[in-house]
């Protein structure tokens, strides 16, 4: 009778109903899609011997795209980061004319194929192109240089920070922000000390989602980086490379440098979110 009453209680207590089951089918699928091809990246390149992944692991070039990558993806996302805040606080507190038609453009990166992303810049910024020929007058070339890859991934990075920052710049009250106001605070202390700390987490995340993006970066990069090794080389053309070499220990050498180094960002960056998060919640405590 007990055991009976403890079954019906717990049973109650689920919170939906066949859970065992479908938790075991989402961990089953996302071993086989995520974890088994991870895994399978991680010993690849030992199964060579240790030789040829120490061979591959004194790869001056593989260095020098990695830094590329992870240098020039951080500076175009922390980029990001400023327009992205913008075009968010546009879109929420201004809401200007053609807000569906900002928000499509905002968008049209999820949509574009990467190869078209890419080609439109090497065609724009290119030397005769509408925007890269004023440019190449003014002394500053885009296409085929490092700039190339700053705007490539700006572009495929920015819809990550606003579609971040947005929902949680609505669902500010503007209590706080008047309050400060009859308070006698400035509108820049107002931004700074009121409105900023708490879009910090949700920039952190942006800025989280939208380098884990611009690290693996291909299509979009390699029409308009130029792909000079040592200068403007990105990690992923690297590794395709080393495939059309059938050099297979090379290129998953560098497939797995990239995402232990990626993870480790990951990681650093999810850390830095929940101590903004922590710091937060102890100002709304007090």
């Amino acid at each position: 009778m007990m055991n009976a009453s403890l079954l019906a209680s717990f049973r109650q207590r689920q919170i939906l109903p066949g859970f065992f089951l479908t938790a075991g089918i989402t961990l089953f699928w996302l071993g086989l899609i995520v974890l088994l091809p991870l895994t399978a990246l991680l010993f690849r390149p030992w199964q060579d011997g240790a030789a040829a992944m120490i061979h591959a692991l004194h790869d001056r070039r593989m260095y020098a795209a990695l830094r590329v990558s992870f240098g020039y993806a951080f500076l175009a996302v922390l980029m990001d980061l400023l327009l992205g805040l913008l075009l968010a606080w546009t879109l929420v507190r201004l809401k200007p004319p053609g807000t569906r038609l900002i928000n499509a453009l905002i968008d049209l990166p999820f949509a574009m194929p990467t190869a078209v992303t890419g080609i439109t810049l090497a065609t724009l910024y290119g030397p005769n192109g509408w925007l890269g020929k004023p440019l190449l007058h003014l002394g500053f070339p885009v296409a085929f240089t490092p700039a190339g890859i700053v705007v490539a991934l700006m572009f495929v990075g920015l819809p990550f920070i606003v579609r971040t920052v947005e929902p949680v710049l609505r669902a500010t009250p503007h209590d706080v922000e008047e309050a400060a106001f009859l308070l006698g605070a400035t509108p820049w202390q107002r931004f700074f000390r009121v409105v900023l700390p708490s879009l910090l987490p949700a920039l952190i995340s942006g800025f989280g989602l939208a380098f884990s993006r611009c690290v693996g970066e291909y299509g979009s990069v390699i029409f308009i980086a130029g792909n000079q090794p040592f200068h403007s080389e990105v990690a992923s053309l690297l590794i395709v490379m080393r495939l059309q070499e059938f050099n297979y220990a090379g290129a998953t050498s560098i497939a797995a440098i990239l995402l232990i180094l990626s993870l480790l960002c990951l990681a650093l960056v999810g850390q830095v979110r929940r101590i903004a998060s922590r710091g937060l919640v102890r100002e709304d405590g007090r």
